[in-house]
Order: C-alpha cells, then sequence, then structure tokens
C-alpha cells in the first residue's frame, strides 16, 4: 500500500508580539543619556540632559545607573563639581600617556596659595598673604589663573572692592575631586603626614565650599574687570 501523504501545517498567529519588559523601555533612557554625554565636547549639567531628555525622566536616578553600569569597563561615568562626563577609567590611564610629557612644576607660593583658595574660598588676595604672612606675588595668581585651577568670582565689599578669588571644575578634574568638600580634612593631612601632630590650640583646617553663588559680601564682576577672562587688567590692584 502507498504511504500516507503528510501534510506540514503552518499556523499564522495574529498575535502581536509580546511587549518588551520594563528593563527594556528603562534601558532606553540609558542609551539617550549615553548617547548625550559621549557627544557632548565638555561635562554636561543634569539641568541640560533634563532639557534634551523626554518628560518624566528621573535624570539622577538614570545617571546614577549609567555610572553603575559603566563602574567596570574601559571608560567611567564621573562627576565633576556639579556637570557628568565620560573618563578613562583610572587603571587604564597608562594606556593614552603620551611618550613626551611637559611637566611644570608649581613653585611653593604657588601651591600654598593654591591651597589657601581652595580651603578658603571666597578670598582675596589681602586675605592669602595674611594666611601665608607673606606678600604674595602678582604672577603666582597669574599662573593659577592660566592653569584655570582658579577664577575670579566677584568683588568684596570692602574699601578698595578687592576680587575674591575661588576654585573651578579644571581644579576638580585635575586632582580626581568630585566637590571640593572631598578635600581631605585636618586628620587625613595629618595621616598623610603634611601637619605635625601636636598642632597650636584651636588649630581647624576650614570646611572648603566651591558654591558659586555670590555671598553677601561679594558683589558681581563688572565689565572690563577681566582681562581675556583669566585676570584682572594689570594696571589695577586688586588688594
Amino acid at each position: 500500500m502507498p504511504s500516507a501523504a503528510k501534510k506540514l501545517v503552518i499556523v499564522h498567529s495574529e498575535e502581536p508580539a509580546p511587549a518588551p519588559p520594563p528593563e527594556a523601555a528603562r534601558a532606553e533612557e540609558l542609551r539617550l543619556l549615553e548617547a548625550l554625554l559621549f557627544a557632548a565636547g565638555q561635562p554636561l549639567d543634569e539641568a541640560t540632559l533634563r532639557r534634551r531628555l523626554p518628560d518624566g525622566v528621573d535624570v539622577r536616578d538614570a545617571l546614577a545607573r549609567l555610572k553603575a553600569e559603566y563602574a567596570t569597563r574601559g571608560v567611567n561615568l564621573v562627576r565633576i563639581g556639579k556637570k557628568w562626563t565620560f573618563r578613562t577609567a583610572d587603571d587604564l590611564s597608562w594606556l593614552l600617556t603620551k611618550e613626551t610629557v611637559e611637566t611644570r612644576k608649581l613653585s611653593r607660593a604657588a601651591i600654598e596659595t593654591l591651597a589657601i583658595v581652595a580651603y578658603h574660598q571666597p578670598v582675596t588676595r589681602a586675605e592669602i598673604e595674611e594666611i601665608r604672612g607673606v606678600a604674595t606675588a602678582a604672577g603666582t595668581l597669574d599662573v593659577l589663573l592660566r592653569t584655570e585651577w582658579i577664577r575670579p568670582r566677584g568683588r568684596r565689599k570692602a574699601p578698595g572692592r578687592p576680587i575674591t578669588y575661588g576654585t573651578t571644575e579644571a581644579f576638580l578634574s585635575h586632582f580626581g575631586l568630585e566637590e571640593v568638600g572631598d578635600l581631605p580634612g585636618l586628620e587625613e593631612l595629618k595621616g598623610a603626614g603634611l601637619l605635625e601632630g601636636n598642632m597650636p590650640t584651636g588649630f581647624a583646617v576650614p570646611i572648603p565650599s566651591d558654591d558659586s553663588t555670590l555671598r553677601e559680601d561679594e558683589d558681581p564682576l563688572e565689565p572690563g574687570d577681566l582681562d581675556l577672562g583669566l585676570a584682572p587688567p594689570p594696571a589695577r590692584d586688586d588688594r
């Protein structure tokens, strides 16, 4: 007897494909955030990111999740001041090191001045000199201004209206800080051997703050106060 013919039956389902799980929908937020940060030529703050993302996205939460995703990768998501950017992982930085490196060593006066600005900002040149106990050469501030580690903030509401100085995002980036409050405190400085164990009674290291909001004793800078955005005009004395 001839064998019975076998029929192949193909059933076409009209049912729609199942919706992607909630995790996939949330991942789209991370993809958008990732694209914005990679394409940006400079760090972006949360307000800028929020304007570019769909309504209802929790930017702060999305940044935290994206940071966790990149924590073990070749590039990490890092916060610099109040802005976010991608940076090569610290343990891989040697891959991008140039064969020729130009080293510019700061003078002791410049290092001391930078430390005073970081911990005491906003601070004037006269206040820096009072803390150091010696006069500060104009060139010392100029060097720090050109490295873009410090910036003019405003003018003190005092006789002569001296310029006040503070640190910058470039300062945070160079020293690997998220915010100036991450600078070492008294005990950390002692532990690193930068301060003697027996300090004078009442000695304290101030808690630094780089809040860009002008304080009650500061006035805004005026047009013409700055020379190419770096320093006070040479003809003026900011003391």
